[in-house]
C-alpha cells in the first residue's frame, strides 16, 4: 500500500529561489526530488508556506501561524503515514522577539498536535520526523528583518532535542546536510534541495 508523507514547512519547503525569490520547479524542490527518489510506493505532499511560523501570528502578513493550519491540514490529508515538520526559521524575525528556547517550546506544541491528531492509519497518530532548520547565512536584504536571528539560529537543534526526546520523536539537524545560501541568507540553492532529499530518501524507509 502506498505510504503518504506530509511535508509541513515554510519557504524552504515551498521552494523559494534565493536568487530571484520566485519558486523553483517541482523537480528541483526537495519535496519533488524526494518523490522521484522514493518512487510510486510513496506519495509526497508539499505543505510549504512562505513566512510560516510555529505558533506566532504575524502582525504584518496574514495566515502565517503554523499551529492554526496544522490541525486542519492533517485531517485534510489523512491517513498520513509520516509527517516531516520543519519550522522555526521565521520565528527568528525580530518582530517576534522570542529566544531559541521558546521556538523549541513551540515545536513541542506542534509535536503534540500531530501526536494527538488521529490522522494516521487506523485513526492513530502518524509517524513524525522533526527537522531543525539550518542556521542563517549572510543576510543583506533581510538583515534588518532578522536582526539578532543569526546567533539564535546556530543552536536550534540542541533546543529542539529537549522536546523530541521528551516525546520520543526522531530529530534531524538540517545543518548536517545543507548550507543556507549567502545570496539571501535564508533559502537553499538547488544542490542543497537535492542533498536534503537524498538524505531523507535514505532515512524514511527506516522510519516507516
Amino acid at each position: 500500500m502506498q505510504k503518504t508523507i506530509l511535508c509541513y514547512g515554510d519557504s524552504n519547503t515551498w521552494g523559494c529561489n534565493p536568487a530571484g525569490h520566485g519558486r523553483f520547479p517541482r523537480d528541483v524542490r526537495w519535496t519533488g526530488v524526494l518523490q522521484k527518489l522514493l518512487g510510486d510506493e510513496y506519495y509526497v505532499i508539499e505543505e510549504g508556506c512562505n513566512g510560516r511560523t510555529t505558533v506566532w501570528d504575524d502582525p504584518v502578513e496574514e495566515d502565517k501561524n503554523g499551529r492554526k493550519y496544522l490541525g486542519p491540514c492533517l485531517h485534510s490529508h489523512k491517513p498520513i503515514d509520516l509527517v516531516i515538520l520543519m519550522l522555526g526559521t521565521n520565528d527568528l524575525k525580530m518582530r517576534y522577539s522570542v529566544p531559541p528556547s521558546d521556538i523549541a517550546r513551540s515545536i513541542g506544541v506542534l509535536i503534540k498536535v500531530v501526536l494527538n491528531s488521529e490522522s494516521g492509519p487506523d485513526d492513530k497518530a502518524p509517524r513524525l520526523l522533526v527537522v531543525a532548520p539550518p542556521r542563517l547565512a549572510k543576510l543583506d536584504e533581510y538583515a534588518e528583518m532578522f536582526a539578532g536571528g543569526t546567533e539564535k539560529s546556530r543552536n536550534l537543534a540542541s533546543y529542539y532535542k529537549k522536546y523530541t526526546d521528551l516525546y520520543n520523536i526522531p530529530l534531524l539537524d538540517a545543518n548536517d546536510i545543507v548550507v543556507t545560501s549567502d545570496i539571501d541568507g535564508l533559502h537553499w540553492e538547488p544542490g542543497e534541495h537535492a542533498k536534503f532529499a537524498q538524505a531523507l530518501a535514505k532515512l524514511i524507509p527506516g522510519l516507516l
